[in-house]
């Protein structure tokens, strides 16, 4: 009988690294993160564009965007079985295809990584100014950056505490719209009744009018892939990863249902709206069944919901994927150096928030949004590749199972993520397209050519 190893020992025995961050996280504490990263109350920000261009079917929009992202999910969920170590999608295809490959997947989400805190900070900004008027948006912008930074040093021990506060609030907020949503459309307004007009309307769902739901809403769902790059601080990562990105997601998608079916059903009257009413929809849907005071509570909860949790858990995520290319030597050491008390990747830490602080004195809400998630999908195009090609060509694990897991559900999430990616503005592109070009100067020169891999990888067979 083998003897089994402990998480730890595998990490140094099958792949090569000396356990270094603090291994603390059980299934559940990873689901947390996932649901928290991802926000709860995401819809909040964004529903009225997503009813408006899902013509009154913001429900539908977000179930089929679900359906859309969990094929990418379960090749996230077969890779961290194989390969449960931190990197998320870098590590995952440089073991799956090659560590070539894996260097720019990792480049390639890391653009957004490092650009999705400057944006969410953005937002965090505006809303402040409009609950505290004449407020300074670049102090609010301070005080998160700086709050959110110190978390990520001390650890996921004290992550792990600010999250479960924050997402108790957050699901008191959920079932709280939800009461008042039903009390009043029960009480005769809104839509005046329960019905299927934000799930199903046969005359106006088409291939056309799914397809362009898939490009609206699938990018909702990004976000889940942060779980992966807590493996190496998290017990059984090979079972709780994979776990915790499904059950991270089942829950995310019930709580985005149930507030956008309430959300229609309270102002049904979507082809009426103006851009400004279009942009903070769900809190003037918020006013009409609670009042003032209840569309004030929603956007404190909004601002400390993105401001903390959101962006702590995204800088987290970043962190750890630069602690993992650091620590290959892929990109300077440094950022693969560990907080000799707090066992953290604080140097990543402190350059993400710092980076964030640039990045919203140069750029505008705008530029940022336009940048963000090319990366991403990029590199989940490159993973859903690699389960295919390490599972299905390389294992040859062609059994019936093995068809559908690493060969029907890879290439239908890569169909489905070209077809996302081609709706990306010029802009998007050219600058996605820069980024890649630099990524594969650096990945030549580091690499002396393409002759040489990360140490991790000389004695091991890959």
């Amino acid at each position: 009988m083998a003897e089994k190893l402990s998480s730890a020992e595998r990490l140094e025995k099958q792949f090569g690294y000396k356990q270094e961050l603090r291994r603390g996280l059980g299934l559940w504490d990873v689901v947390l993160y996932g649901v928290l990263f991802m926000v709860i109350i995401a819809p909040h920000s964004i529903w009225g564009l997503v009813q408006t261009q899902g013509l009154g079917m913001s429900t539908l929009v977000y179930l089929v965007g679900f359906v859309a992202i969990a094929f990418t999910a379960l090749s996230y969920v077969s890779m961290s079985r194989k390969f449960p170590i931190a990197g998320s999608v870098y590590s995952y295809v440089q073991r799956g295809l090659n560590p070539h490959a894996g260097f720019i997947s990792g480049w390639m989400i890391l653009l957004d990584y490092c650009i999705a805190p400057a944006l969410l900070y953005t937002m965090v900004a505006n809303w402040g100014t409009m609950l505290v008027p004449n407020s300074p948006w670049w102090l609010w912008i301070i005080v998160f950056v700086a709050f959110n930074t110190f978390v990520n040093i001390r650890g996921v021990s004290m992550t792990r505490g600010i999250d479960f506060v924050i997402f108790a609030v957050e699901i008191i907020a959920v079932i709280a719209f939800v009461a008042l949503g039903c009390n009043f459309i029960m009480g005769g307004g809104g839509a005046g009744e329960f019905n299927m007009d934000p799930i199903w309307q046969p005359d106006v769902v088409t291939p056309t009018f799914i397809a362009a739901g898939i490009s609206i809403a699938a990018l909702n769902f990004l976000g889940f892939d942060g779980i992966s790059t807590l493996a190496e601080e998290t017990h059984e990562p090979e079972k709780n990863i994979g776990r915790g990105i499904m059950i991270a997601l089942g829950i995310i998608i019930v709580c985005f249902g149930l507030q956008t079916y309430i959300a229609s059903l309270v102002q049904p009257d979507w082809m009426t709206w103006d851009e400004e009413h279009m942009n903070n929809a769900f809190f003037y849907g918020c006013q009409l069944i609670g009042g003032d005071i209840f569309m004030r509570i929603m956007l404190v909860i909004n601002i400390v919901a993105v401001g903390i949790a959101n962006i702590m858990n995204a800088q987290l995520a970043a962190s750890r994927l630069l602690y993992s290319m650091g620590r290959d030597g892929v990109i300077p050491r440094i950022f693969g150096k560990v907080h000799p008390k707090f066992q953290t990747p604080w140097v990543g830490s402190i350059f993400i928030g710092v980076l964030a602080l640039i990045l919203v004195a140069v750029l505008g809400m705008a530029d940022l949004a336009t940048l963000v998630n090319f990366g991403a999908l990029f590199a989940f195009i490159m993973l859903n590749f690699s389960v295919f090609w390490h599972f299905f060509v390389k294992e040859k694990q062609r059994g019936v199972a093995g068809v559908i897991r690493y060969l029907i559900c890879p290439w239908i999430g890569i169909a489905i993520l070209v077809y996302v990616f081609c709706g990306f503005q010029l802009m998007t592109w050219a600058m996605g397209a820069t980024w890649f070009v630099i990524g594969m100067i650096v990945a030549t020169v580091k690499s002396k050519g393409f002759k040489e891999v990360p140490e991790a990888f000389k004695h091991l067979d890959v």
